[in-house]
């Protein structure tokens, strides 16, 4: 079993960069998963982890975990009073405004609206030579997405609801771009990449900046658009 990448450590908290596919911990609705994040930590630790947060399986990135209950009680706190900055990276359909405010509330399953807000700013756009439809080309945008609200799934919903679905979101997401990416491109792998946390230590009360670098599949579809890998040209902004 390969090891997980650790991007923090200290006495408290322990941060990896979670694989896209990995589940955080065992879940009824995915009995075909026979490995999570959780219990891979704790083997690799040899002590109990508890989650900070949550991931969706498909997404990759910062995952927080506390080493004590009460560390855990803390910072989930601290989650559900949105008081921790999480950034993420998504590569969608189309061609995103230079920066949005998408302010659009969310149903939870049992029927109640919640607010949910997210921001973002776009970091590069491509046109591919690949037709699709009644379209000659295809258009992409690299986007840094702020969700300053924290529901499910809130960024899948929230880039369907503005039309630029993310690639690879097979329940918002576009059938007909996952198809061609997985045909052309052999791509299963959601591009949602969950990069930055910032927020106050709950212990040592320092602020805490954790950055997770990109994995292998987005980095190869990063590749295809043409877009640098080691960060994106100020003139890829167009319009």
């Amino acid at each position: 079993m390969p090891l997980l990448e650790i991007l923090f450590h200290d006495d408290h908290l322990v941060a990896i960069n979670k694989p896209h596919g990995l589940l955080v911990h065992r879940s009824s609705i995915a009995n075909d998963a026979t490995e999570f994040a959780l219990q891979m930590l704790r083997d690799q630790l040899n002590r109990h982890v508890f989650p900070a947060h949550r991931l969706d399986r498909k997404t990759g990135g910062v995952l927080l975990f506390a080493l004590s209950k009460d560390v855990e009680r803390l910072m989930q706190q601290q989650f559900s009073e949105n008081l921790v900055d999480k950034k993420y990276l998504a590569i969608v359909r189309g061609h995103t405004p230079d920066i949005e405010e998408i302010d659009y509330p969310l149903r939870k399953e049992n029927g109640t609206l919640q607010e949910a807000f997210t921001k973002y700013k776009t970091l590069a756009r491509a046109e591919l030579d690949v037709p699709l439809g009644n379209h000659p080309t295809s258009r992409y945008s690299l986007v840094e997405a702020n969700p300053e609200s924290g529901r499910m799934h809130q960024l899948r919903k929230h880039f369907a609801h503005v039309f630029h679905p993310i690639i690879g979101d097979r329940t918002h997401g576009c059938n007909k771009q996952n198809k061609l990416f997985k045909e052309r491109w052999e791509l299963d792998t959601m591009l949602l990449h969950a990069s930055q946390l910032t927020f106050n230590h709950p212990v040592t009360k320092a602020l805490a900046h954790i950055e997770a670098p990109l994995q292998d599949e987005f980095l190869r579809v990063m590749g295809i658009m043409g877009w640098d890998l080691n960060g994106c040209h100020p003139e890829a902004l167009e319009g």
